[in-house]
């Protein structure tokens, strides 16, 4: 991942045209951006203040940081040690999933090792592990313990799931009684709540409706932000280069490439299209 962090303070006065260029440079060249707002304590805030406002969903975080007061340095630190977010890319039946079961401790390889530094959140079937005939409220916090969850922290987040998935007028309903888009807006919803250092994502940013979708994609790259390391499947190549900034390219068990987004979501395509015309 390419972070580019652009730095300010209230004195001198900072060129914001000249930070506006290069933070608009560094996006059109996919790279991460921050601006980090220094010396904040000079002016009370005023500046941090005005830059969060200007940049409120730019995707650009503003950080304030004063090393007098000691605030915000561990928020810079989250940030430099960013997180890489990989998508395995292939054909339905190529061992996309299997990887991914077999990263996350569900399948054991038949060959080879698998070595895993950090604690693994792995959002492959989201509808499994739910009880048919108990309510989404029962559900919630039945999910919620099997995650490892307190009952306390279960109930302080309870309102927070059940607004993500829109399902407010359906608390007391049986989960059978929900649509599969209701399902997996639940299930999703609940995931959210892991902060694990590696998130696995199998197909779960397709649930729900387009307006659902953003706002998951939203959710996943907030998650992603934090410095967790993502590896996502997805059918969307559109998702995949907007999110991801590495690709692994599988066919029938092997790799047919792997390195940066572009490229080979470039040669996937070109691959894509050959497949087309040879069944023409």
């Amino acid at each position: 991942m390419t972070l580019l962090l652009v730095s300010i303070c209230p004195s001198p006065e900072p060129d914001l045209l000249l930070v506006d260029r290069l933070l608009a440079r560094a996006k059109k060249q996919g790279m991460k951006t921050a601006l980090i707002v220094g010396k904040c304590d000079l002016d009370g805030g005023k500046l941090l203040a005005q830059m969060q406002e200007e940049y409120r969903g730019a995707d650009c975080p503003v950080l304030g940081v004063s090393a007098r007061n000691k605030e915000g340095l561990d928020s810079v630190r989250a940030l430099m040690r960013g997180a890489d977010c990989c998508c395995l890319a292939g054909q339905s039946g190529v061992g996309k999933s299997t990887l991914l079961k077999a990263i996350s401790g569900i399948m054991q390889p038949t060959e080879g090792e698998i070595e895993v530094n950090g604690r693994i959140a792995a959002l492959l079937e989201l509808t499994s592990g739910f009880d048919a005939e108990l309510t989404v409220r029962e559900n919630t916090y039945l999910r919620g313990a099997l995650l490892g969850y307190s009952r306390k922290f279960m109930h302080d987040t309870y309102d927070r799931i059940i607004e993500f998935a829109e399902l407010e007028d359906f608390q007391d309903r049986q989960f059978k009684q929900l649509s599969s888009g209701m399902k997996s807006r639940l299930a999703f919803s609940i995931a959210c709540l892991v902060s694990p250092d590696i998130l696995i994502l199998d197909e779960v940013l397709s649930v729900g409706d387009g307006a659902f979708r953003q706002k998951s994609e939203a959710r996943m790259r907030q998650i992603l932000q934090s410095g967790v390391t993502g590896v996502l499947v997805s059918h969307s190549l559109e998702q995949v280069r907007d999110m991801c900034n590495k690709v692994l390219w599988l066919d029938h068990g092997r790799q047919m490439g792997f390195g940066g987004t572009k490229e080979i979501c470039d040669a996937y395509e070109e691959f894509l299209s050959d497949k087309q015309k040879e069944a023409k």
